[in-house]
């Protein structure tokens, strides 16, 4: 913070807020309740920040003194100077600070001592992170793993293998605990006793996105770390997931990609990690999957390829030692159904598809399928049939 911030001495040092007196509230409780502002970004609090000290942003807020050149309105924003003046005055600052204390949570502002130092060099650092879990869990070499929400079997599969090798490798994986490839590779790290997992969230920790993920929120939140510079009470929104994930970017050693279309998320997270100088890895797809065109065009451009964890532990400068090879328990599929998985290949495949590559009448394949399905070899997914890598 700048030595230009202006004194908040105009705001009065005996003032009550919230039953307790204002000069007893910390910093940390002020940077939250600005976190909390509509209109306030990342962005935006860092420069409110480094002109003011916390407390006197809250009071040239409260008063509309704040610049236009610093708040920096979209022309049709409208008075966003009142609008924000309207917030800050019906925050009552304890009753905020008193529920992350009830909460437990960890909060930590940029360049103060609680604060990640994973974090603290970063280009664009969250000015202020709250979390539940350890710190500490960040200490030692981290991958984080993304992908899309619209993933195949063959990308959920591979995800949680990473996840679970990496983890038993003393690696951390990093995610953002989205559907799809994210939460299968925190479901991986999860199935054995491992590295901590650590998870980016872009909404307040008391709001859960997705909330079929809240059971694996509070797993992650209790083996490891699960933090947001998203304060409590702000529910997700779609511009808090790209600003998330360069979050994501600076805490990974390497990011792997496992499964992208040609346009999304984890291609705005790439673009971060290269802002970084951060290693970049993708695991090949087929080249006709929708869910493979961005990873496959990773690879063409010259990113290195990881066809499984021994690559990225190379990639991290760790010895790959002996990399996992697992014991096929699933019974064998037999003759016809080593020719309905030969013909399946590892691209999903309608009934209709699979009767005209092998030349099995409707009752053989359906046979066939009813027992592969049984057998852990394959899985429907709505109309489709889709390969198994591994049963979970």
């Amino acid at each position: 913070m700048s030595a230009a911030r202006e004194s908040n001495a105009s705001t009065s040092r005996s003032a009550i807020v919230g039953g307790e007196r204002a000069d007893e509230v910390p910093a940390e409780a002020w940077v939250a309740a600005l976190a909390g502002l509509s209109c306030v970004g990342p962005v935006r609090l860092a420069r409110l920040l480094d002109r003011y000290e916390p407390r006197a942003a809250f009071a040239a807020l409260a008063r509309g003194s704040v610049s236009n050149e610093l708040l920096e309105p979209k022309p049709k924003e409208g008075p966003l100077r009142r609008t924000l003046r309207d917030e800050v005055g019906a925050i009552d600052i304890g009753e905020l600070w008193g529920r992350y204390q009830a909460a437990g949570l960890g909060v930590g502002l940029v360049g103060s001592p609680g604060y990640p130092e994973a974090l603290a060099g970063d280009l664009s650092p969250p000015p202020v992170l709250f979390w539940r879990g350890d710190p500490n869990a960040l200490l030692g070499p981290r991958v984080g793993i993304i992908g899309t929400r619209r993933c195949s079997r063959y990308g959920l599969d591979l995800a949680h293998e990473f996840g679970r090798d990496l983890a038993e490798a003393g690696v951390r994986v990093v995610s953002g605990l989205a559907l799809g490839i994210d939460g299968s590779a925190h479901r991986g790290v999860l199935s054995v006793d491992g590295a901590p997992p650590i998870g980016v969230v872009g909404s307040g920790l008391d709001h859960v996105y997705p909330k079929a993920h809240r059971e694996l929120w509070n797993e992650v939140a209790e083996r490891g770390l699960l933090c947001s510079e998203v304060p409590l009470g702000v529910p997700p929104a779609p511009w808090r997931f790209p600003a998330r994930n360069r979050i994501i970017a600076a805490l990974s050693d390497v990011l792997l990609v496992v499964e992208s279309g040609v346009r999304g998320g984890s291609l705005l997270t790439v673009r971060d990690a290269y802002d970084r100088g951060r290693t970049v890895m993708a695991v090949p797809g087929p080249v006709r999957a929708a869910t493979s065109v961005g990873t496959n065009r990773l690879l063409a451009d010259g990113v290195a390829p990881a066809l499984d964890v021994a690559d990225v532990l190379v990639a991290l400068g760790l010895s790959s030692g002996a990399t996992r090879t697992d014991v096929e328990a699933r019974p064998a599929p037999g003759a016809r159904g080593d020719l309905v998985l030969a013909e399946l290949g590892w691209q999903p495949a309608t009934v209709d598809i699979l009767i005209a590559r092998t030349g099995l009448g409707v009752g053989e394949i359906t046979a066939a399928i009813r027992k592969l399905t049984q057998q852990g070899w394959v899985a429907r997914n709505g109309g489709w049939i889709e390969r198994v890598a591994h049963p979970s």
